[in-house]
């Protein structure tokens, strides 16, 4: 922008311009960082403060965690952040102590892909990243308290981070207490003998069985028994493998098309020993307690449908032949049991991925149709190429309603526990081992997907549900019936057991009873919710504070030797491969570092030399819990004061289980972020480390800012900037280029900087400009030239209270007058309730509604100007400050009190009262807004007009509502 002053600026040496905004911007953020003017105090502690301040009613408000990009700022980042300045700044002058600050999520893929390609340390990018939009942050004005910033990266952070991943590792989840507990206690209740272990993984209440005693067993063999109870577990599991990225990934990391949410690379199905977090055993209180959370409901239906809660029964099927080996089933429907004809397993199945190939036979059976051998000469054959196919689609793709049925015949036959009937045991991939038990009993006249598959492969169905509606007898009509809860069981009666003529939740339960009185069954709960995988084959993560011993057994870190910091590595990429590559395994960075990886510790036991955890945490780790580390940032002996987390986010009334009082971000962390930070927040509350149970209590998601993309006839997209609007059409350098509404960004080269509209018009229009646009959660086009108005608001604003020549005050010391007072008081009602409920575009109507009409007042009263001043501080707080400053103030206008309405002044002297007759317009009257329906009618009745009208005709009737209509209709 040009230094030279234009001509209107010389004229009038005091306007408020962008050069003027600039100057009170700079020195007002100045002022501010040097008084401390946004430092919330702690109760207790290094931030301790203020008792009077303390004392005030709390309000911690927070933006979701920022990733620092090197592309910087675009004008759509800042519009949560500005939203929830706006929101804290309104309740500081209501008397609120209000913690609001922002820190920086800064592990993570990125800043690897950009050390791998420039060979810069991923730190070294990181922080120049954060230094950038620091300073872009400050320039907006964003009213933080800086000392509790931090970034995720930092060392004497992510020591709290493997602090919290230890405590869940030394954890268990007690069913009965319906909580986290020490690991410790339950390792007590296997030395009593309270608890009898059995190698798997499992363990049996005393007297149900076990034949060895605790102190009988190996270290690996402890240890294998307690990985079956820890939160925090490594297991061989099925996993998302990414070759091209070279790491596996968590199933709310590919997309529904099976593929990376980063870099869109295949994903395949795999076998590896990796890091799990057990959130599974929190499904019903994720669930119970979304209840009293005060979160968009759309937010909280996808968290209750990825959770997938479903009451049915489990179900063992007996392998024919084998008699050790069983096909166990979730159902829903168990009373359907009698129409079963086959089951399904999924490829992934224990019973058919064993190297002797499980209960798969070494030939085909006598009789087998030939489209179940899927063209293959052997039972084994068939499975393994089934399954190889199946490996490279995504769950996603598996699941979805395909036009052709896929699948195999394994050779082997399950034995139906109600009618002994012998039924074919498939493969098809439709069925998967991340939900229930990877089995599923086929009920194909009941089921449309079980009919599609039945029909493809010739297969039996039997009619068990008779509909409450009329249908015919042929099954394609039946199919899903069962849906129908007010429908009757046929067709079920074997030995020992008959459900004809009951309703299915009577046969429901009737069922579950039979199966759990002769032990092949019982009713049960499913999620589907799979437990979160948590490891990651990068170098740029948190290290896992885990070492492991000659035996392979993990041991934690003690608190001493935390945190673990990242070792140099020369080569900071995993091994990546083929994209499509599915038959290769993870090399980790770190397993590079040889002198890192092997190192000789003392555990307490002696020197001994121990492997380090080559994996590294999600990016996701560092948030699951930087809310709590906001409110004691630099505690190094606890991960959070008592007193300051119980003060800022503990139990009180209207937020049962605490938490945070505003949280605004994006809904595309709704069952990622949102959920894992809502696990660690129980698990922690369940230890006794902090007093809330949930994390967030108010979730608000803000809509996007959009920007128009401009392509040309390749498709390739054009400077927005360079693009000139010719007679309704769009040109790039003399080419027509399309048009398409979509999102900002440096790749689209729509990307408009916050810079360029602070140099040219300020940050305080910027604000007013993204607050203004439309509601706050509903996304909007960005218009550069829009921006203006609410330039120009502000220049209204200066004018009512500065001369432009002098640069004197031109207010007076005169009362306002009756309207005066009624439209500011009318002003401070709508524009408070609109601030207290995030309503910012209408507040901002409000504020230019009356600053428009003090603008046509001869004289400015200093009441007036003041209030005014007071009223646009959140939004635009430096010019605030400035006039404020000017009105003769000497204490910041962040700290006083917003505008309180006196309600003599909200109720209008007059309102306008239509008369219609016949349904047209007649007359108006000014009358008194308490008026009566009787006096109206008679004030009606007598105006001079409305008889006219009449011209002596009689009257039918008259509707009255008053004060605003009255409706007469002539006899």
């Amino acid at each position: 922008m040009s230094e030279t002053p234009t001509a209107a600026e010389v004229a009038a040496p005091h306007r408020y311009t962008a050069a003027l905004a600039a100057d009170i911007e700079a020195r007002w953020q100045d002022v501010w960082d040097a008084e401390g003017t946004y430092e919330a105090p702690n109760p207790s502690g290094e931030l301790e403060g203020d008792a009077e301040v303390v004392a005030r009613p709390k309000k911690f408000v927070m933006d979701m965690f920022p990733y620092p990009s090197g592309a910087g700022l675009h004008v759509g980042h800042p519009l949560g952040y500005i939203a929830t300045d706006v929101y804290a700044r309104y309740h500081r002058m209501t008397g609120h102590n209000v913690l609001h600050t922002l820190g920086f999520d800064a592990f993570g893929l990125p800043a690897e892909q950009y050390a791998v390609q420039t060979g810069t340390h991923p730190r070294v990018s990181t922080e120049a990243n954060i230094d950038n939009m620091k300073a872009q942050l400050r320039r907006l004005g964003l009213g933080h308290d800086k000392r509790r910033s931090f970034a995720t990266i930092d060392p004497e952070y992510y020591k709290w981070t493997q602090w919290i991943f230890l405590q869940i590792f030394n954890s268990w989840y007690d069913q009965d207490a319906k909580k986290a507990r020490p690991i410790s206690e339950l390792i007590a209740q296997f030395e009593s003998g309270q608890r009898v272990a059995s190698t798997g993984g499992t363990s049996q209440a005393e007297g149900s069985g076990g034949t060895r005693a605790w102190s009988e067993l190996t270290s690996s063999e402890r240890e294998e028994i307690l990985g079956g109870h820890r939160l925090a577990y490594a297991s061989d599991s099925p996993v998302n493998w990414c070759p091209g990225l070279g790491t596996v990934l968590a199933n709310e990391e590919v997309t529904s098309d099976g593929r990376s949410e980063r870099g869109n690379f295949p994903v395949f199905k795999s076998k590896l020993r990796q890091w799990n977090m057990r959130i599974t055993a929190y499904a019903d209180r994720l669930l119970d307690d979304l209840d009293a959370l005060d979160w968009p409901e759309a937010i909280k239906l996808q968290q209750r449908n990825w959770i997938g809660r479903s009451e049915g029964a489990r179900v063992d099927f007996a392998i024919d032949g084998h008699p050790d080996a069983k096909a166990t089933v979730f159902t829903t429907r168990q009373d359907t049991l009698f129409g079963a004809t086959y089951l399904v397993l999924a490829p992934e199945h224990p019973l058919v991925v064993t190297e002797d190939h499980g209960v798969v036979p070494a030939a085909w059976p006598e009789g087998t149709h030939e489209d179940w051998t899927g063209g293959h000469a052997t039972p084994a054959e068939a499975v393994a190429a089934y399954r190889k196919e199946a490996a490279a689609k995504s769950d996603v793709e598996r699941q979805a309603d395909a036009k052709e049925k896929t699948g195999v015949f394994t050779g082997a036959y399950a034995v139906n526990p109600v009618s002994g009937e012998k039924l074919p045991v498939f493969v098809a991939d439709y069925v998967l081992m991340g939900y229930g038990t990877g089995a599923i009993m086929a009920v194909p006249a009941h089921d449309s997907r079980d009919f599609a598959f039945a029909r493809a492969f010739d297969l039996p169905m039997r009619c068990v549900v008779r509909p409450s509606d009329e249908r015919g007898t042929d099954p394609a009509e039946w199919a899903d019936s069962f849906d129908s809860y007010d429908a009757e069981i046929i067709n079920s009666s074997g030995e020992g057991v008959s459900l004809d003529g009951l309703l299915v939740p009577e046969a429901k339960t009737r069922m579950a009873e039979w199966l759990t009185e002769r032990g092949i069954g019982e009713a049960t709960v499913n999620f589907r919710l799979r437990d979160w995988l948590f490891s990651r084959q990068r170098y740029w993560g948190e290290p896992f504070p885990i070492v492991y011993d000659a035996d392979g057994v993990a041991h934690a870190l003690p608190e001493s030797m935390l945190p673990l910091e990242l070792p140099e590595v020369e080569d900071y990429s995993p091994r990546t491969f083929e994209p499509n590559d599915a038959d290769t395994s993870p090399e980790t960075p770190l397993s590079r570092n040889e002198d890192w990886v092997n190192v000789e510790l003392d555990l307490g036991d002696g020197p001994k030399m121990y492997r380090r955890e080559t994996n590294t945490m999600p990016n996701w780790a560092g948030s699951c819990w930087y809310e709590l580390r906001y409110l004691d940032p630099h505690n190094g002996e606890r991960l959070v004061s008592a007193d300051a987390e119980r003060y800022w986010m503990g139990p009180r009334e209207g937020q049962p289980h605490g938490g945070v009082d505003l949280y605004v971000g994006g809904a595309e962390h709704a069952v990622l972020h949102l959920l894992y930070a809502r696990f660690w927040s129980k698990i922690l509350f369940d230890l006794g480390h902090v007093s809330s149970a949930e994390p967030f209590h108010k979730l608000y998601n803000q809509g996007m800012i959009q920007a128009f993309v401009y392509r040309d006839a390749r498709g390739i997209a054009v400077p927005a900037a360079e693009v000139e609007e010719r007679e309704g059409a769009y040109y790039y350098q003399g080419e027509k280029v399309s048009r398409l509404l979509g999102k900002m960004g440096k790749s689209l080269k729509n990307a408009v900087t916050p810079d360029e509209i602070c140099s040219e018009y300020g940050a305080d229009t910027l604000r007013l400009y993204e607050m203004a646009m439309g509601p706050l959660d509903v996304s909007r086009p960005w218009d550069t030239r829009a921006v203006i108005g609410q330039y120009r608001l502000l220049q209204r604003l200066w004018r009512n209270v500065v001369d432009e020549n002098t640069g004197e005050v031109t207010v007076v010391d005169a009362e306002a007058d009756e309207a005066t007072l009624r439209a500011l008081h009318k002003a401070i009602d709508g524009i408070g309730q609109d601030m207290a409920n995030l309503r910012f575009n209408t507040a901002i109507a409000k504020v230019t509604e009356l600053n428009n009409f003090v603008t046509k007042l001869p004289e400015v009263p200093r009441a007036v100007a003041e209030q005014m001043v007071l009223l646009v501080a959140p939004l635009a707080p430096h010019i605030a400050e400035e006039l404020w400053r000017k009105l003769g103030h000497t204490e910041s206008v962040v700290h006083r009190d917003f505008p309180v309405a006196d309600p003599a002044y909200l109720v209008d002297e007059s309102v306008t009262c239509v008369v219609q007759i016949k349904g047209k317009v007649k007359a108006r009257l000014e009358v008194a807004p308490s008026i009566s329906d009787e006096e109206l009618e008679k004030v009606a009745l007598a105006d001079p007009a409305v008889l006219a009208a009449l011209g002596g005709a009689g009257i039918r009737k008259v509707i009255v509502r008053a004060p605003k209509l009255v409706n007469i209709v002539p006899a």
